[in-house]
């Protein structure tokens, strides 16, 4: 098998990690593995099963040394055992796996077992200085003399004995709480800290990412709150928070940073804030991309999506519009405009099997007559039709003080004028005036 430990730096005073800090970086780690526990004041995983499906040892390597230096991780190592792992990483080895673990495990600093801490004065007593020579000490000698998670916490990171780990099970819902080092007066440092504190939002972030992906899962909204200090000033609010929302489901974290960038420079805090929590409103299953083997150049840069979500945090979602196609019959409000960054509808299958013109008049033209046939340009002359549509009684809009429905019946030709070319036209239905017909498009 082969394991990773990842170690966090100690705390203010040597303090270890927090509970909630090793929780953090165990859910950002199921995505990387299932098999992820809580080990002491580390967090480790097997990832023997998962090697194949990062792309190899070396690219699962590189992923993990990268992503996790976002989170704060302070040593990473990597060995056949989850003890001999987290006893590379405490040494600052990060190779356990190339040659014999014997060999390589042997001359490492006694106290990198956290078993063999408690018994560190005798032992050195004893000449020992080395899990190495702490094993070369006769085993009835050690049962008698010190307890016996000595001897198997030793059998455990050599691999004679099998470990025992309570696996970190994934959350249903993903709301992550966490303290700044440092109390922040503006808003656009909550995302841009210091390079060694790391900014505090990307790490929450990257957690949210990370347990998206473990959940084959989207977002398209989520909440970032901050909590003022204690000693903020009398009539400052407790805290405050500011809701972003995506016009897809996504987990890309690059752009979920630019996208609260742009949002928190233009947040004012009322008081230092403390502390920052992350909460997931709008989970949706996302649909996975198939591998290629052939570059997709089309993914290379930012889709128009992305771009437009970052445009419309910069300069409001009103002053960013697009076009959306809806399934509506009623060919003028086939297609309607709204805010860039709100979830498109669902497209459905309908097809339709009569012609439809290139360009629409912005509002139909009522035509002249020749006894029964309309004018345009001439006497316009039927090819195809009627091509029947009627519905929008469900569609109301404000006129003025009064309400009234986009309801329509009309019957729909192909028609051809001596000088126009072919033309789009419709007979009134259900009209007082039996014979109005109108022009709504032409053909290109």
């Amino acid at each position: 098998m082969l394991w990773t430990a990842l170690l966090l730096p100690p705390g203010p005073d040597a303090t270890p990690p927090t509970d909630d800090q090793l929780r953090g970086l165990a859910i950002w780690a199921l995505h990387l593995s299932p098999r992820t526990a809580i080990a002491e004041d580390a967090v480790v995983m097997e990832v023997e099963a998962s090697a194949r499906l990062f792309g190899g040892k070396r690219a699962l390597r590189d992923r993990v040394v990268l992503e996790a230096a976002d989170l704060g991780v302070q040593a990473i190592a990597w060995s056949s055992t989850s003890l001999a792992a987290l006893a590379f990483a405490r040494a600052g080895r990060e190779n356990g796996i190339r040659g014999a673990l014997t060999a390589l495990l042997d001359p490492l600093p006694m106290d990198t077992l956290s078993a063999v801490r408690p018994h560190r004065t005798t032992l050195s007593q004893l000449g020992c200085r080395t899990p190495g020579d702490v094993r070369a000490l006769p085993r009835g000698g050690l049962s008698r003399r010190f307890d016996k998670q000595l001897l198997v916490a030793l059998d455990q990171a050599y691999g004679l004995r099998p470990e025992v780990h309570v696996w970190v099970e994934l959350p249903e819902a993903f709301k992550v709480r966490h303290e700044l080092m440092a109390r922040v007066e503006a808003a656009p440092a909550l995302l841009f800290a210091a390079r060694r504190l790391l900014f505090a939002a990307r790490r929450l972030l990257l957690q949210m990412c990370a347990w998206l992906a473990a959940r084959h899962a989207g977002i398209t909204a989520f909440t970032l709150r901050w909590m003022h200090d204690a000693m903020r000033p009398r009539g400052a609010d407790p805290g405050g928070e500011l809701t972003i929302r995506t016009a897809a489901p996504m987990r890309d974290v690059e752009h979920l940073c630019r996208l609260l960038a742009e949002h928190l420079a233009k947040t004012t805090l009322q008081a230092p804030a403390g502390d920052l929590e992350l909460e997931a409103l709008d989970v949706q299953p996302l649909e996975e991309a198939s591998k290629s083997l052939l570059p997709d150049t089309s993914r290379q840069g930012e889709s128009l999506t992305l771009t437009l979500e970052r445009i419309a945090a910069r300069l409001g979602p009103e002053k960013v519009r697009r076009p959306v196609v809806r399934e509506d019959h009623r060919v003028e409000w086939a297609q309607h405009w709204q805010q860039a960054p709100q979830p498109l509808p669902k497209r459905g299958t309908r097809r339709n099997r009569f012609p439809q013109p290139t360009f629409l008049l912005p509002e139909p033209l009522r035509l002249a007559m020749d006894g029964h046939l309309p004018m345009y340009q001439g006497t316009l002359q039927l090819l195809t039709g009627p091509h029947r549509i009627e519905g929008g009684w469900w569609h109301r809009v404000q006129v003025g003080e009064a309400q009234c429905t986009r309801n329509v019946a009309r019957d729909y030709w192909v028609a051809r004028s001596p000088h126009a070319g072919v033309l789009w036209v419709y007979l009134e239905r259900l009209a007082k005036d039996q014979t109005a017909w109108y022009l709504h498009g032409a053909f290109a």
